[in-house]
């Protein structure tokens, strides 16, 4: 193993840990420094068990906790290699979803499926505040980081809050990025649900009908009004979502 006896000395540094987190940590830091990529095949149990002196049930914990928490895939008979990192969104900010991915250094695009006026459904006229049957603007846009979708967008607008919402170019200005400049955002409602997806939506990602998804409903408002209304489908195998409220402080146990 390359560079074994470096992850040796390493594990007696972390010596007032239990072995199998010793393990871990080592991983994880050549994880996380870059030195070993995603998908780089990283040592085998007995790899491990050869090299640093441990136990076949210590090497297999650390592996096998480390592919638990989505760092490495295990392919039985092949080995262990480094998870290509998921892309991530915070749970309760409303960001522009090309931010986010140009902030990975990703390469950002977008598929406008739909973009067009209809009359609001029960659904919708409800979660807009209007009525039945009243116009509305629908655009259905599927966002992409690296080539790989990652995100469709089904989006429900009141026209009386963004009226140019149909002359945009939503292949190169994310709705999110035109209706934060146009309606000022004053608050928003999130509702989360792990779903499983339908056909039409396995298309659109890419993705096999028993993949499980992520489904955010999100509410926007512009002052007293609802500006719009969306359903945001994740395969769960591409995204996580994260959310941090508050920083303990020094004195919290």
């Amino acid at each position: 193993m390359k560079h074994s006896g470096k992850m040796k000395q390493e594990l007696v540094q972390h010596d007032t840990s239990p072995l199998y987190a010793g393990v871990k940590q080592m991983i994880l830091d050549r994880i996380h420094s870059g030195e070993w990529p995603p998908k780089f095949r990283v040592p085998s149990e007995n790899e491990l068990v050869s090299e640093l002196g441990v136990s076949k049930m210590t090497a297999n914990r650390a592996l096998r906790e480390l592919a638990n928490e989505g760092e490495l895939v295990r392919i039985q008979g092949v080995g262990s290699f480094v998870a290509e990192r998921k892309g991530y969104s915070a749970l309760f900010e409303v960001r522009n979803i090309a931010d986010e991915i140009a902030e990975r250094g990703h390469v950002h695009d977008a598929s406008v499926i739909v973009l067009a006026s209809e009359t609001a459904s029960p659904e919708v006229a409800d979660a807009l505040d209007l009525e039945i049957a009243a116009p509305v603007f629908h655009s259905l846009v599927v966002h992409s980081e690296n080539g790989v979708p990652v995100q469709i967008e089904d989006r429900f607008v009141n026209p009386a809050a963004a009226p140019d919402y149909l002359a945009q170019d939503f292949s190169s200005l994310t709705p999110n990025a035109y209706l934060t400049s146009t309606a000022p955002l004053s608050g928003s409602e999130h509702v989360v649900e792990a779903v499983m997806p339908q056909a039409w939506e396995c298309k659109l990602l890419t993705i096999l009908r028993s993949e499980p998804c992520l489904s955010i409903r999100r509410r926007t408002w512009s002052g007293q009004h609802v500006v719009s209304t969306a359903r945001l489908i994740y395969p769960a195998s591409r995204y996580r979502l994260e959310s941090r409220s508050g920083k303990p402080s020094d004195d919290q146990a």
